[in-house]
């Protein structure tokens, strides 16, 4: 399986890199990986309604653009589902089963994803209905994805 996480803004905190090297490391066993970072438009503290939205618009072009037709998105989003791991571990291995070989998860900015991005994705997945920093969300995504293939793998992890 081809794993791509789109995601918008630089990781710059050293113990999030960390654990995310430490994640895409451990992936390698199971799909190949690929993490796509977005430069996020700068976002000033008082934006009206109608700010956000060009700005979302904006993220969202350039991350459709690493979003190719043929691949199944999962676009992270507080609105989404809610999976358990083991749910999130039988979607993924049914995606697998039904050909879609290649998923690419979507990580918004500061302010979300845009309606465009929304409506491509196949899939709405949320994590919770708190807010997280969506650098600590890629680190939180790859551990729950190798969570998954271990799941699928029957391979031991804690619970």
């Amino acid at each position: 399986m081809n794993i791509k996480i789109v995601s918008v803004g630089k990781i710059k905190e050293k113990y999030l890199k960390l654990g995310i090297d430490e994640f895409s490391k451990r992936l390698s066993k199971y799909c190949k990986l690929e993490i796509v970072e977005i430069d996020d438009e700068k976002a000033p503290e008082n934006l009206s309604d109608k700010e956000m939205e060009i700005i979302k618009d904006k993220e969202g072009k350039k991350i459709l653009s690493h979003v190719k037709d043929n691949s199944y998105a999962i676009a992270l989003a507080i609105d989404g589902k809610n999976l358990s791991s083991e749910e999130l571990a039988k979607k993924l291995e049914s995606l697998t089963i039904q050909g879609s070989s290649n998923v690419t998860f979507i990580i918004g900015g500061s302010l979300g994803l845009s309606n465009e991005v929304l409506e491509r994705a196949n899939f709405k997945l949320s994590f919770s209905k708190m807010t997280f920093p969506h650098q600590l969300m890629r680190l939180i995504l790859l551990e729950q994805v190798y969570r998954s293939f271990r799941i699928i793998k029957g391979e031991p992890y804690h619970k």
